[in-house]
């Protein structure tokens, strides 16, 4: 069991206020009338798979490398300004704001490790909140996107082990594995993290991914904690983990 579509889709209801949902709808609906391949990543994704709410003033949205520019014209076309207020890499990525909400437009990694294509845009969820499609990035990708973000002032693998947690035994492993190529240790790195913090949930995702992540040690079958609290506590997580995949 995962946590459900309907969830995500009342999660992000109650986070997008209406004037919110107005100008990202807008853009949206915009984009689609153009044939615009693009979906929506970051706190809002992680929020709606996960029941990990992360508030949030922005969207981001990934879109395919050819159609940024187009992208980027719509904005303007549709009265975005260039938010400068915060630095930003525009080899990788534009930021625009209307209305005092910001949409940061991603069409690459920002490590270089790979670019926005097609099936970040349209094998994730389709949300339909207050009559406005909202498309997901699907949620390996989101976890891929999360995986190197590990620095001294941000830490994104909180975020990945409740992607896990949520979606792990209905998520596309060997197409994770085949984005995470060579960078392996580092998921694997992670993947022992999420079983000593969550054994139970561990044993529920697909058994083969444990010898392609090398893992010597496998989760235990099904005696362990859903959740290992007395673990979790060390990190102060007790707020981590959607009880709903019960």
């Amino acid at each position: 069991m995962v946590f459900p579509k309907t969830s995500g889709e009342a999660i992000l209801a109650a986070m997008l206020a209406h004037d919110q949902l107005a100008v990202y709808g807008q853009l949206l609906e915009a984009a689609e009338r153009f044939g615009l391949r693009l979906a929506i990543g970051g706190g809002l994704a992680l929020s709606a798979y996960s029941g990990y709410v992360r508030n949030t003033k922005d969207m981001d949205l990934y879109v395919v490398e050819p159609d940024q520019k187009k992208l980027i014209k719509l904005m303007a076309d549709q009265g975005f300004a260039e938010y400068n207020a915060v630095d930003y890499d525009p080899t990788w990525s534009y930021r625009g704001t209307r209305r005092g909400f910001v949409v940061d437009l991603l069409w690459k990694m920002l490590n270089g490790r790979g670019a926005v294509d097609e099936v970040w845009t349209s094998r994730g969820w389709e949300l339909t909140v207050r009559g406005v499609k909202l498309r997901l990035i699907p949620p390996e990708e989101l976890a891929w996107s999360k995986l190197y973000i590990l620095r001294r002032e941000r830490a994104d693998w909180p975020d990945i082990l409740n992607i896990i947690f949520a979606q792990g035994p209905e998520m596309d492993w060997e197409r994770l594995f085949a984005r995470v190529g060579e960078d392996m240790p580092v998921l694997t790195s992670l993947m022992s993290l999420f079983c000593w913090m969550c054994p139970g949930r561990a044993a529920a995702l697909p058994r083969f991914i444990w010898a392609r992540l090398g893992m010597e040690q496998r989760p235990p079958e099904h005696d362990g904690p859903l959740i290992a609290r007395g673990r979790t506590t060390l990190f102060k997580a007790d707020d981590w983990f959607t009880a709903e995949v019960r």
